[in-house]
């Protein structure tokens, strides 16, 4: 009998879409800027606003790894 190389299974071909990648990495940057403009400043609103963009960040990383688990 021959077996299915587990490498091209269905999932695998859904998990390594570059799309997910792109977004991974677009989640990635937007935190570091996140954390870059939260060391850049002394002001509250610049303090919040880098802490929406870090959150925001992270979201769109969490999003991008649940779409690999998923698949």
């Amino acid at each position: 009998m021959e077996q299915t190389p587990k490498h091209n299974t269905e999932s695998m071909k859904t998990a390594n879409q570059t799309s997910i990648y792109q977004l991974l990495v677009v989640g990635i940057i937007v935190s570091i800027l996140g954390v870059y403009l939260r060391f850049a400043g002394d002001s509250s609103t610049l303090s919040i606003i880098s802490w929406v963009i870090l959150f925001a960040g992270a979201f769109i990383c969490c999003k991008a790894v649940f779409k690999i688990l998923a698949a």
